[in-house]
Order: structure tokens, then C-alpha cells, then sequence
């Protein structure tokens, strides 16, 4: 590449499944390089699979590049609109001698014409193709392995390997940034390239992205779809900075930090290529962190479409979002993702809150004195001043005098009234938002239970 020429790169998704991380790192560290180096960012849907292609999914792809905040500079540029001019490469390669048409058992016919149901195949030279990759460094195939391949369908559509090499040449593609699973594919792309006259892009194969067991990632096994990490209320910056780590890491070392950095630091050579662990704990570390970054107006804006779904196991009458503008703050710190909300506020707005039944065992059904400090409780909050520091006081006095230091004495209380040993602080809520006799209630109908 001339040094006077910027870079040109491209994502090209296919339009068959909904984004998956993989792909989103794909594109990320596409965008990354071209904002990195002043390049232009091109994006191309390759859609010759009509059998497979629906419209939805082609929306879907723009929609989840411009949550991540990746934009590009060119298209989208649609691959099946460019049918003529895969046909045409294939006939200069026919009329090149190197491709050949072929019948339905593989044989060569003579010809240099194409037709409707006769498939064309490239014309493999002997010898050894070597690829420079800027990440797996060379990488040298014997063309005894890769046959002479299709590169035209009978059903007269192009194949991946054609539509690419094409694609990638009319559009003065320099660095083609892609997952090692192309790797394969690589060798066929720069033969006919080559033959096609054009100088193949610099190739950069990313990392396999893999599980726990260090396998693969997988549509089938794991969670790889990037809607359900967007569902379950992971931000769009804490995925986009975690997706930027996996194959690569700044120099200096910090990870957690703004794009604008991220882009300043990027160096495509500093990509590893050994397989990138997809760490769902770490996301949500790094989730977290963006949470707490939040101002309480932004965090109540991120909130509201959870809180606000039909999915929310309390009756939509009860929801009261004055509730949780109160709420929010005593939360945010213990958010991993914004769907942990729930848990948090549950109590106050479902008549019966769920009830995690290790809390009540451990609580209420183990807990010392727990059937003492129900009744205590009862008693105690009945006439009690209804603010905070008189019903925890009443609380802790009941404990008192049943032996038991403040938490367990808080401890039936609370698993009574939310459903659970841990949440957020329970006195001051639950004296504001819920009447004495919500709370007496849920009181007496625990210890019943026992």
C-alpha cells in the first residue's frame, strides 16, 4: 500500500442471524483501525444467500452498530446488487483460461460462455500461495490442498470466495480485519484476486473468540447474541469497551476507559493471536463500573424501559416511578446490569414479593429466634411512629431482647418483607413507600409460616 493512500476497510456481515459478539468485535475493531489510522470505514451486507436473507436482520445490523456507536463512511453497499459484476469477473476469468466451466459430476465441458446450470470452477496453479498476516504472520498454503474451487453456483449465484475477492478489489479495500475461521478461505481469495489483476488487501485474521472450556463460541451452546446482552441491560460503551479487549489490550494497561482513548491507543499489530476468552463475569465488571459512572437522571432513563416492560412480575398499576427516582440512588452501587433493578425494587410494588427460599431458610426457618422476633415485630411496628429511626429502633429492641445482635435481628424482618436477606437498605424505604399495614401484613404472613 502507498503510503499516500489512507486505509480502506470493511465489515460485511451477512444478513442470515442476528449480531453476535463475535461479529460485533469484528466490526469494532474494523471501525477502530480505520478512526486509529484516519481510513474510511466501509459497510457491506453481503446478501447473495436469498434463502436465508430477511430484511429484519438486515435492520438489525444497522440498529446494533449505532448502539455500539460504530458508524461508517460508506453504504451500506448491498452485495446482491452487484450480481453483474461477479458474472462479469467470472467470464474475464473464463476467457483468462483460468476457470472452467464444469457439468453437474465435475467434469470440464469445453466453453468459455456461461449458462444457466453449469457451475464454473478456478483453475488452481501448482504451487504455494503465502500470506503475511498482520496478526498470524505468514501463513503459507500449498495449492495441492485447495483444488480447483467453485467459484460460480449452477443456480448462477456467486460464491463467497468470488463476491469477496470482487467486492474487496472495486472497492479498493486495503485491510480486510476478519475472524480466523476465514483463515481457509484466505488462500482461494488472493489466487483470484490475483487473477483477476488486482492486489489482494493486507489480511488481518482476529482471534477465535472461546468459553469457559475454551471452546469455541457457539450460536447453539452459548449466549453470543448481542440483543440479549442489550435486553438484559448491559450499556452500549461498557460492551463496545469490553468487545475492544478481546484479542487486544492498551500498552499502558488500563482497561477501562473512554473510546476517544481506546481509538488513540489502537495498534492492529498489537492484536494477539491466541484465542480470546469471552468472560461474562468480567462484562459485568465492567458493566458495573459504567453503571455507577451514571448521573441519577441517566440511570433513571436507562432504568425506566425495564421497569416500565410488561415482563415485570408486579401488576402494571403499582408501578410508581417516583419509587424508584427515590430508589435508585441507594442501588446503583450493588447494579452489575440495569435488569438487576428488579431485584432491587420487587418489593415495593408486588403485593407478594418473590421469595428467595435460601433467604427463608437461613432467616426465618434457621434463624435464632426468628418466630420471637416476628411477634415482636408485629407487636412493635403496630403502634409505633412510622418513620425510620422508630420502626429500626423497635426492630433492634425486639432483637435485644431476645438475645440476638442487630443484623439477625433485622433479618426475619427483612426476608418477611422483600423476599430476601440482601437488597437495598430496608427501614427508610419501606417506611416511605410502604403503609404499616402492607408491612404487618407481610409480618404476620411470614409467621404464619412457621
Amino acid at each position: 500500500m502507498s503510503p499516500t493512500h489512507q486505509p480502506r476497510v470493511r465489515f460485511a456481515p451477512s444478513p442470515t442471524g442476528y449480531l453476535h459478539v463475535g461479529s460485533a468485535r469484528t466490526a469494532l475493531f474494523n471501525w477502530l483501525y480505520a478512526r486509529s489510522t484516519g481510513g474510511t470505514m466501509v459497510l457491506r451486507i453481503e446478501d447473495t444467500d436469498e434463502s436465508r436473507n430477511r430484511p429484519e436482520l438486515t435492520q438489525a445490523i444497522f440498529e446494533y452498530l449505532e448502539w455500539l456507536g460504530i458508524d461508517y463512511d460508506e453504504g451500506p453497499l448491498y452485495q446482491s446488487e452487484r450480481r453483474e459484476r461477479h458474472r462479469e469477473a467470472v467470464q474475464q476469468l473464463l476467457g483468462d483460461g483460468r476457470a472452467y466451466l464444469c457439468d453437474a459430476d465435475d467434469n470440464e465441458i469445453p466453453g468459455t460462455e456461461m449458462a444457466d446450470g453449469r457451475a464454473v470452477r478456478f483453475r488452481t496453479p501448482e504451487g504455494t500461495t503465502v500470506i503475511d498476516d498482520v496478526i498470524r504472520g505468514e501463513v503459507a498454503v500449498d495449492h495441492a490442498q485447495l483444488g480447483d474451487f467453485v467459484i460460480w453456483r449452477s443456480d448462477g449465484s456467486p460464491t463467497f470466495v468470488l463476491a469477496n475477492a470482487a467486492d474487496d478489489a472495486d472497492m479498493a479495500i486495503t485491510h480486510a480485519i476478519r475472524g480466523e475461521d476465514l483463515l481457509s478461505s484466505t488462500p482461494r481469495a488472493v489466487l483470484v484476486s490475483e487473477a483477476l489483476s488486482a492486489t489482494p488487501p493486507i489480511y488481518a485474521h482476529l482471534p477465535l473468540l472461546v468459553n469457559e472450556q475454551r471452546k469455541k463460541l457457539s450460536k447453539r451452546r452459548d449466549d453470543v447474541s448481542l440483543e440479549s446482552y442489550q435486553q438484559r441491560g448491559f450499556l452500549a460503551p461498557a460492551m463496545a469497551n469490553y468487545l475492544a479487549l478481546l484479542g487486544w489490550g492498551p500498552r499502558d494497561g488500563v482497561e477501562i476507559r473512554p473510546m476517544a482513548e481506546i481509538i488513540e491507543q489502537f495498534r492492529l499489530e498489537d492484536v494477539n493471536k491466541a484465542p480470546a476468552f469471552f468472560d461474562r463475569a468480567k462484562l459485568e465488571h465492567f458493566n458495573g463500573v459504567y453503571i455507577r459512572e451514571l448521573s441519577p437522571e441517566e440511570l433513571l432513563e436507562a432504568l425506566t424501559p425495564y421497569l416500565e416492560s410488561d415482563q415485570m412480575p408486579w401488576p402494571t398499576e403499582r408501578y410508581r416511578p417516583e419509587v424508584v427516582a427515590a430508589m435508585a440512588p441507594l442501588v446503583q452501587e450493588k447494579l452489575r446490569t440495569l435488569s438487576d433493578i428488579e431485584r432491587q425494587v420487587d418489593w415495593l410494588f408486588c403485593p407478594d414479593p418473590p421469595m428467595d427460599e435460601a433467604s427463608w431458610d437461613k432467616a426465618v426457618v434457621r434463624g435464632r429466634a426468628s418466630a420471637e422476633i416476628l411477634d415482636g415485630a408485629i407487636a412493635a411496628l403496630a403502634d409505633c411512629p412510622w418513620d425510620s429511626e422508630s420502626v429500626k429502633d423497635a426492630v433492634f429492641a425486639v432483637g435485644e431482647a431476645n438475645g440476638v445482635n442487630r443484623s439477625k435481628s433485622q433479618a426475619p424482618v427483612r426476608v418477611a418483607v422483600t423476599g430476601r436477606s440482601v437488597g437495598p437498605p430496608l427501614f427508610e424505604p419501606m417506611v416511605q413507600h410502604l403503609s404499616r399495614e402492607e408491612v404487618l401484613r407481610r409480618l404476620r404472613d411470614a409467621r404464619s409460616q412457621l
